[in-house]
């Protein structure tokens, strides 16, 4: 029997010897249910094609629920939203231990936080996928397979994470950092939540997470969230195109600690005095936006201006928390309190 071994920063439920946990695996394609098809690869697999390719863990049983299967470039916000709603389907079963996701790597980081924000269990769900296609000689789907379903089985209270490549990675900050190489993610501003090896999960550390939200409703209108980098020579033109488009997130990367110019800070102030919600990230793979720089644009006068800083969340998964408090609320003020309680900020001190 899989024998996990667990920090003292988590909760391990076992299931006796015959039986460490019943999984759902949910597919939604990616390159680990790719296979070739003459010019490139193409996520055609299903589910269960890609569970054969693993070792399943002693003791864990398997059911597979083939929900969509693309690339995950072509992911909408519809799609995500399905496939929030078929975790928590699941887990309405008692009988279920956990869940593991398999997604493609170009998205999996925006799917596994949306997810997250809205997680309220102590069963985990589990994201993996694969940097080589299903059958490559030298492919490494069915190692990420096998360590999710092993953390799915095994640990527990730490919310959506990430297996891959022998790590296990909570939701929260965890990006691509690679995009070929076996180890494809991390979180450049912190540590990794764990580790897989020798048929067991170490568990290091308990995630940082806000409480969570509610589901959102099954015929909700998905609004629309731009993301907007800053550079040399940039002006307002694309901030003031997407709002005019209807935007009613805007996710600013700025440079450095959070910086733009002067034009940028007077358009963040009539975006956010029309109603739309503007959250302030960087191009800069590590470390927090912070309020540092006055008077030319930077995040003093961005902050100034309305926009919310996101800390050392970047622009995808900014973009998700702007989408998460756009649906969990439906007022600007309200849609600002909940964005700050998804980036887990203090409440403004009234002034």
């Amino acid at each position: 029997m899989v024998a996990p071994h667990i920090g003292n920063t988590s909760n391990v439920q076992r299931k006796g010897h015959e039986h460490v946990g019943r999984i759902v695996v949910i597919s939604t394609g990616g390159t680990i249910a790719s296979r070739w098809q003459g010019s490139g690869y193409v996520a055609e697999a299903s589910g269960h094609d890609v569970l054969a390719c693993a070792a399943v863990p002693e003791g864990v049983v398997t059911e597979v629920v083939d929900l969509f299967n693309v690339n995950s470039s072509r992911l909408t916000t519809a799609h995500q939203l399905t496939l929030l709603r078929a975790v928590h389907n699941a887990l309405a079963d008692p009988g279920v231990d956990g869940i593991v996701v398999t997604h493609g790597t170009d998205t999996l980081e925006e799917s596994a936080f949306l997810l997250d924000l809205h997680h309220d269990d102590p069963r985990p769900v589990v994201f993996t996928g694969a940097q080589r296609p299903l059958e490559a000689v030298d492919g490494d789907a069915a190692g990420n397979l096998h360590d999710a379903l092993l953390t799915a089985a095994t640990v527990r209270d730490l919310g959506v994470l990430v297996a891959f490549d022998g790590q296990v990675h909570a939701a929260r900050g965890t990006v691509k950092v690679c995009a070929l190489a076996p180890r494809a993610f991390a979180d450049p501003s912190g540590a990794h939540v764990g580790d897989v090896g020798f048929g067991s999960v170490s568990v290091h550390r308990k995630p940082d997470r806000s409480a969570p939200l509610p589901l959102p409703e099954a015929e909700v209108a998905v609004p629309r969230v731009d993301i907007i980098m800053h550079h040399c020579d940039a002006d307002p033109l694309l901030l003031r195109a997407a709002v005019g488009a209807g935007a009613q997130g805007i996710v600013l990367v700025g440079t450095g600690a959070g910086n733009t110019t002067p034009d940028i800070a007077a358009a963040v102030d009539e975006a956010v005095a029309s109603g739309v919600l503007v959250a302030l990230t960087t191009r800069v793979p590590e470390g927090p936006v912070a309020e540092i720089y006055s008077g030319g644009g930077g995040a003093v006068d961005l902050a100034a201006a309305g926009a919310v800083l996101t800390g050392t969340l970047r622009a995808g998964q900014a973009r998700m928390a702007v989408l998460a408090a756009l649906l969990a609320a439906d007022t600007p003020a309200a849609r600002v309190k909940t964005l700050r309680h998804v980036l887990c900020l203090p409440s403004p001190i009234p002034s």
